[in-house]
């Protein structure tokens, strides 16, 4: 018999079309549906949904009650908070359901941070090590680099790839904490490569 890679908890719920890389942890009362790929070494915490087809990179971590439709795409290192909320159509009506095709795709690209209780509204992508404030609604694009709060969120501040807030002086930054350096343009922020 082969041994699973992955560990999963007697109440998770996963259909045999899903793919699940080694390491990756599934709690109770979770369900991962047919076609969904979840990476290497991520978390599922409890009564968590992983949609059809949706794409998980590696090392990720979703906490409790989360549901993640068809149509989202989680990138490696992305954070899910509590009771985040992500949409896959813009104007639902239950008497008149549009066919998948019709739904917009939201994408979370890497080490991007979603808060407790946020909401992204599909159709949207949320950049590189962004950082989205608890109980924030999620609008529009969201910049590589940005922190992001409040009803509709709007940027109140740049964060370091390794979770520092960032000061600008000059459209130029150094974290205090691991001294990477930043440039910023506009609503841009770019790491300066060395």
């Amino acid at each position: 018999m082969k041994r699973k890679k992955y560990w999963a908890h007697k109440t998770a719920e996963i259909s045999k079309k899903a793919k699940i890389g080694e390491g990756t942890k599934i709690w109770h009362g979770s369900q991962v549906l047919e076609g969904a790929e979840i990476g290497k070494n991520c978390t599922i915490g409890h009564n968590c949904l992983i949609g059809k087809n949706v794409k998980i990179g590696n090392n990720v971590k979703i906490q409790s009650n989360t549901d993640v439709w068809t149509k989202v795409t989680l990138e490696d290192y992305v954070f899910v908070g509590p009771s985040a909320v992500f949409t896959n159509d813009l104007t639902p009506r239950a008497k008149y359901p549009k066919p998948e095709e019709e739904w917009k795709e939201t994408l979370v690209k890497e080490g991007a941070t979603i808060g407790a209780n946020a909401t992204i509204v599909c159709g949207n992508t949320i950049g590189k090590w962004a950082f989205v404030g608890a109980g924030a609604v999620v609008t529009k694009d969201v910049p590589d680099y940005a922190i992001v709060a409040g009803v509709p969120a709007k940027i109140i501040g740049w964060m370091c790839e390794c979770g520092e807030r960032l000061n600008f002086k000059k459209g130029k930054a150094i974290c205090k904490k691991c001294k990477r350096k930043y440039k910023k343009k506009g609503k841009k922020v770019t790491l300066i490569e060395e």
